[in-house]
């Protein structure tokens, strides 16, 4: 329904006022669009922005006027694109964008167009929460991305698009491409901004030099007079367009009155300039251009960093957006054709090419080749893959050609999966940084007092003198560098373990990490592969015939450890006897014939039935190998027993020597494992674990944990499966394999994508390095502001001293935190996790 001007409306009395109160445009002089909107009359350029009011002030919301930092877009009546909002809820429009959270349950990823400060995010969050069926919606305000969920039979996404243009934002799908080009819309303004402050610092500059000389060997009043006006006007662009960031920082931090970094800046900048310009306009006193164009250059050059660093560390979750095709070569009617990738759907077949990236999760039907998965994993080996094997959406096929069975598309991938882990890692904050944000939010509030008590007491001893002292307070105590030293290191330590395919999920996981005094291992997937392989063959007769009736058995099977002696025959070369009549018998084996003659591949009970008591040579061994916890398979026919083999879990080839690590650096490792005694016995001996419980199920792996817990211990929880889920959650800090199941990744705090063991250790390094620079970050920006701030008191520093002391102290603590990204080439982690010696003390 389009709102319309009411006659009460334009009855409602009041001079128009020249701004629309929405968007701030001039307002028409031939309409009156008004409406009481948050206690007052108001008046509106047009219907589109006194719907949006209207819509604002209805939902209860019209406080949103009081907090925003500048005025919103102007709002479209009937903007263009919700006449087709609608087609947003067709299930396939969705698949690239929506995915099911629950029976009913979906949740979206959308990007907000019009967001300007964090009075719009407060605002679109409220609005959408007060939707009937949204369940959740949270906004980033640095990315502009959204993330709702809602019940579907409630309401539907083009609902939740419409509610939204309603206040005066559009949104649309998150897309990857467009996100970037905001990203570098936003570097760019920086740079504009930044190369402004710059050159009109330059000329400043040496107006500035001429002036000092002038000063002291002597200058001609109208010469003088000339440099100070040249100056003003090289000035103006830089406070008006280069430092106006600072100032709608400050604005919005003083209207919710919490102030932030930008208050003492913007007052520093406005305080100087406004000094020189009286200065000027009196012919009078002094000028500080020169410290007010170097100090927005040298700010603007921080922060500058500050952003690219931030790029840098978190350029593995941009490459994660950017890897998948937009194309696939789906196979229909015997025929490959190039479709578009929101067209393919779980079972349809796609052909990959060597060197093609796979465009979406699935399994190969035919073909060998070696795939690149260092995107994901940090490992730069090519992991060989065979009929059967998995492969991931945005990994590299190398080798040949491959023919492929989708099993997951859009937010269902593997890639996507990561991806929403790592933005929840990066939207949550750690305790130490909420701690730095009220130390800032108080030390800004005690140098606002200090500064004004400053201005008092040299205004008593030298009035000249009291005003620059207020500013060189205001500039040297910024806290920029306080304000950084968490974030910045924080980011860099999670882009630099996402590159080496450790994906941190939420924000207090370092600070966690570098606290943990014992580690708890699940065995089966964790500390060993979590798939059969055949550690012990013995056959009887002719070899080479014997294993071919085994290959040809096996082939019929789809059993785990059937297909896990087909793996144990890669490599041999064997005679391919004919098969017939093959029968299963669940739970005990096959039968099938081979040639003349039947045959049983199974337990070794249901074989004996057929071929006879074992050879008694294989009984003793039998025993010893059920002991181990090994599974035993079988082979015989009517005439006798062909083979017996014994296949079991393997250790991870890192497994001994990353526990060797943990308990040399001082950690205590236990192993909890719900497999029988045998098996957890020989893992705990083979890694050299002293403390191991067997048959554990979740109740008892958590009740042990607790037990440690509550003796002080700091746990960190290594596990794949469902049954760890409870014990991951419980945990202070959790890991879970990267090829274990998604309810144990949902409740862990890092996942092992690469599933290499010997990050564990040099994550715990990096952590303990993270929270180390952390600190001397903390330590360097309060330490600089005890020695700063009373040399700017008593009148030691002049505003450009204070300028670029402030600018290093913020560089110094960016370029501390940027050592944690260094050298971290593939692998590099994991080479430095070897190399880890007795834990440091944090």
């Amino acid at each position: 329904m389009v709102p319309v001007v009411t006659s009460e409306q334009q009855e409602l009395a009041g001079t128009a006022p020249e701004a629309c109160f929405h968007c701030g445009l001039p307002n028409p002089s031939d309409a009156r669009y008004q409406a009481r909107v948050d206690g007052a009359t108001r008046e509106f350029c047009c219907a589109g922005c006194l719907a949006v009011a209207q819509a604002i002030e209805s939902a209860g919301l019209g406080e949103y006027y009081r907090h925003r930092s500048k005025p919103a877009d102007r709002a479209e009546l009937l903007p263009d694109f919700l006449q087709s909002a609608t087609l947003y809820d067709d299930p396939l429009v969705q698949k690239s964008f929506v995915r099911s959270a629950g029976e009913h349950e979906r949740e979206a990823a959308l990007i907000l167009e019009g967001i300007t400060c964090a009075a719009c995010v407060w605002l679109n969050e409220r609005h959408l929460r007060s939707l009937p069926g949204v369940l959740e919606a949270n906004i980033n305000y640095s990315t502009q991305r959204a993330s709702v969920r809602w019940d579907d039979r409630q309401l539907h996404l083009s609902d939740i698009i419409q509610a939204i243009a309603a206040i005066g934002y559009h949104a649309h799908p998150y897309d990857p491409g467009r996100q970037a080009e905001v990203l570098e819309r936003e570097r760019r303004g920086m740079l504009r901004r930044l190369f402004v402050a710059g050159l009109s610092m330059a000329q400043v500059m040496m107006l500035a030099v001429a002036l000092y000389a002038g000063a002291y060997y002597g200058m001609s009043p109208e010469m003088a007079e000339f440099f100070r006006y040249v100056s003003l006007i090289f000035t103006l662009p830089v406070v008006f367009y280069s430092a106006w960031p600072f100032f709608l920082g400050a604005w919005r931090d003083l209207k919710r009155f919490q102030p932030g970094m930008d208050v003492p800046v913007s007052l520093g900048i406005i305080a100087a300039f406004a000094a020189s310009v009286w200065a000027t306009l009196q012919q009078a006193g002094q000028v500080y251009y020169d410290t007010v164009t170097m100090f927005v250059f040298l700010l603007l050059g921080a922060r500058f960093l500050e952003m690219s660093a931030r790029r840098r560390a978190s350029h593995a979750v941009e490459a994660l957006n950017r890897v998948m095709p937009a194309l696939a070569r789906r196979e229909s009617d015997g025929q490959a054709d190039w479709v578009a990738l929101g067209e393919v759907r779980p079972g349809d077949i796609l052909l990959v090419q060597p060197g093609e990236t796979i465009p979406l999760d699935g399994e190969v039907l035919e073909g060998q080749s070696d795939v690149d998965e260092s995107l994901l994993t940090g490992e730069s080996r090519p992991v060989p893959k065979y009929p059967g094997a998995q492969v991931i959406g945005g990994t590299i096929n190398q080798d040949g050609p491959l023919r492929l069975k989708v099993l997951r598309v859009g937010e269902d991938l593997v890639i996507s999966h990561i991806g929403r882990l790592l933005e929840r890692a990066q939207a949550e904050r750690p305790p130490i940084a909420h701690i730095a944000d009220r130390t800032a939010r108080w030390f800004v509030s005690a140098v606002l007092l200090l500064a004004a008590a400053a201005g008092i007491g040299w205004y008593m001893v030298d009035p000249a003198k009291a005003y620059w002292v207020v500013v060189a307070v205001l500039v040297v105590t910024c806290p920029c560098a306080l304000g950084l030293a968490t974030p910045v290191a924080i980011t860099a330590a999670t882009g630099r373990l996402a590159r080496e395919g450790v994906v941190s999920t939420r924000g207090h996981a370092l600070e966690a990490m570098a606290h943990v005094t014992h580690l708890i291992f699940d065995k089966t997937g964790t500390l060993t592969e979590g798939r059969h392989r055949l550690h012990h063959a013995h056959v009887q007769g002719d070899e080479d015939a014997a294993w071919s009736v085994v290959a040809a058995l096996v082939r019929l099977s789809e059993h785990p450890l059937s297909r896990a002696l087909q793996r144990s025959l890669q490599g041999r070369t064997l005679a391919a006897p004919s098969t017939s009549e093959p029968v299963n018998y669940p739970g005990q084996g096959m039968e099938a014939q081979v040639g003349q003659r039947c045959y049983r591949l199974g337990q070794p009970a249901f074989v004996e039935a057929l071929a006879g008591p074992m050879p008694a040579q294989w009984q003793p061994l039998q025993q010893a190998y059920a002991a181990e916890g090994m599974s035993l398979v079988a082979c015989g026919s009517s005439e006798g027993w062909l083979g017996l083999f014994a296949l079991g879990d393997q250790l991870r080839e890192d497994a001994g020597q990353t526990v060797q690590l943990l308990q040399a650096r001082g950690y205590t490792v236990w192993l909890l494992s719900g497999d029988h005694e045998g098996a957890v016995a020989r893992a705990a001996s083979e890694t050299g674990i002293r403390y191991w419980r067997a048959a554990q199920g979740p109740e008892d792996k958590l009740q042990a944990m607790r037990e440690l817990q509550q003796s002080g211990a700091v746990i960190c929880m290594v596990g794949d499966g469902i049954n760890d889920a409870p014990v991951l959650a419980g945990a202070q800090v959790s890991i879970a394999m990267g090829a274990g199941t998604a309810v144990a990744q949902a409740g862990a705090d890092l996942i092992l994508l690469s599933n290499r063991l010997l990050q564990i250790p040099a994550t715990l390094d990096l952590a303990s390095r993270t929270l180390r620079l952390i600190r001397q970050n903390i330590g360097w920006a309060i330490g600089y502001n005890v020695v700063a701030l009373p040399l700017a008191i008593s009148g030691w520093l002049t505003p450009w001293m204070a300028a670029i002391g402030m600018s290093l102290s913020s560089l110094i603590v960016v370029a501390n935190a940027l050592r944690l990204t260094g050298g971290a080439g593939k692998g590099q982690l994991q080479a430095e996790g070897k190399r880890i010696g007795p834990r440091s003390q944090t």
